[in-house]
């Protein structure tokens, strides 16, 4: 069975991003998938990286913070990974932000050789789906801004851990738009 662990980064309950992960969560369990399901604000996951936590080379030891080490020991176990979240200033929020820092740590999700090696991703998911919202028009994403959301995700991040296989989809705008277009939206989520 697919084990898919879905994280969504929106502190405003009722928001669209909470509307987006609650039709992903259902989609994947009714194609039998085990879905663990993590409202990061909700559970107050601290987003505030130690100074005991920025090792890059070595692997990280335990976390002292138990949900941080229960969210290692998890992701660890995942076949398929997804982000939901708003783009925020071209970026994550804090609190997802915050978790790839605190999670996705060396010996757990990655490991160099060297600071400035090539890493080897450690995770068992190849896969990830990463949904975002947006008040910024695609063109304008790309011309003004490059679309830092897309390097993030698809150049940085889950390639670093292993993933080679990722998926963004975006809605935009999120300002202004009516019931039926939020509607549509939701039915491509799933």
């Amino acid at each position: 069975m697919t084990r898919a662990g879905v994280y969504l980064a929106h502190p405003r309950p009722g928001s669209f991003n909470h509307a987006v992960f609650d039709a992903v969560v259902e989609e994947l369990r009714d194609r039998g998938c085990e879905v663990v399901a993590h409202d990061l604000h909700a559970e107050g996951f601290a987003a505030a990286l130690s100074a005991e936590e920025t090792e890059t080379v070595r692997s990280a030891g335990s976390a002292e913070d138990a949900q941080v080490a229960a969210h290692r020991a998890e992701v660890a176990t995942l076949d398929v990974l997804v982000f939901v979240h708003p783009n925020w200033w071209g970026m994550p929020p804090a609190v997802l932000t915050g978790w790839v820092q605190r999670v996705l740590v060396p010996g757990v999700a990655y490991k160099l050789g060297t600071g400035e090696g090539e890493p080897v991703g450690l995770l068992n998911a190849r896969r990830a789906l990463v949904v975002n919202t947006s008040d910024t028009p695609a063109e304008r994403e790309r011309a003004e801004f490059g679309d830092p959301l897309h390097s993030i995700w698809t150049a940085c991040v889950l390639p670093y851990v292993g993933v080679d296989d990722v998926r963004r989809v975006v809605f935009r705008t999120i300002a202004g738009s009516d019931a039926a277009t939020r509607e549509g939206w939701l039915r491509e989520a799933r």
